[in-house]
């Protein structure tokens, strides 16, 4: 699996697994969790090590089942949880401290590779506050990286403005239907990587066939052009698929290469 290094010197596979409808009933995000770890043990057979979840997903137990189960090292694996912008959750250092206890527990582990703010909220105070017990957990070994998702120029900013540890990853919505490019380059030039969630959603038919028509002289899919176009400028993808032969495909990315014309026009849908 390809691995980038964080800007705190961890590194991250490039590609993991979406999981936030799984081991849940039909595979339905809002029903009942069933701790049915077969599609999770499915992508481990298949060679991916990089899950994603969060608090909200309910299922942070799920993997750690999946991952107890597995025989596979815990340290080969990369697991990432969010902890939800909510006050239930960040009132104060105690509350977030019982959230992170209660994922290191729920995943059967001491420690969590990466920990991130799901999303940000209308409470600068609150959220830099937030972000302060986080850089606890992550200077007592706890949270071995800690970043962001959804958050905007301006709120990644904020934290950077009031760190004393950088993030190391903002998730982001990023498709083809919305790349995110100024978000994207932010980062980048401040050293945090975007993780694109749901990286094949948000695709037209006029975008597909042209995804097509690229991919076809490679032998491949509009969603791998897609995912190889994400990883070849260091975006972190984690596509999600219940099926085992879609998550053995959505792997095989890193066999061909882009031309900089067909980047220039992936890059323009």
């Amino acid at each position: 699996m390809n691995l980038i290094t964080l800007n705190n010197n961890k590194q991250i596979p490039i590609i993991g697994s979406g999981t936030n409808t799984f081991g849940k009933v039909n595979n339905d995000y809002s029903a009942d969790i069933n701790f049915d770890t077969t599609e999770l043990q499915s992508a481990i057979t298949n060679g991916y090590r990089h899950f994603d979840t969060a608090i909200s997903y309910r299922n942070e137990a799920v993997i750690g089942k999946a991952i107890a189960e597995s025989n596979v090292p815990r340290e080969e694996f990369f697991i990432t949880s969010k902890l939800p912008g909510k006050p239930e959750y960040t009132k104060d250092e105690a509350t977030i401290d019982e959230a992170v206890k209660n994922s290191l527990e729920a995943f059967q582990t001491d420690y969590i590779d990466l920990y991130l703010i799901h999303h940000p909220w209308d409470n600068d105070e609150e959220m830099v506050a937030t972000w302060k017990v986080l850089e606890k957990h992550a200077k007592a070994g706890t949270l071995k990286s800690i970043g962001v998702s959804n958050f905007s120029k301006e709120q990644l900013q904020l934290i950077l403005d009031n760190a004393t540890i950088k993030p190391t990853v903002n998730q982001i919505k990023s498709h083809p239907g919305e790349w995110n490019h100024d978000v994207i380059e932010f980062g980048r030039e401040h050293d945090i990587f975007a993780e694109a969630w749901s990286p094949l959603s948000g695709v037209s038919d006029a975008d597909r066939e042209r995804l097509n028509a690229i991919g076809e002289k490679y032998g491949k899919s509009w969603a791998l052009v897609v995912l190889n176009f994400q990883i070849d400028r260091e975006v972190i993808v984690i596509p999600k698929s219940h099926n085992f032969d879609r998550q053995k495909s959505n792997l095989e990315v890193f066999d061909f290469e882009l031309t900089e014309e067909e980047k220039q026009e992936i890059y323009n849908l």
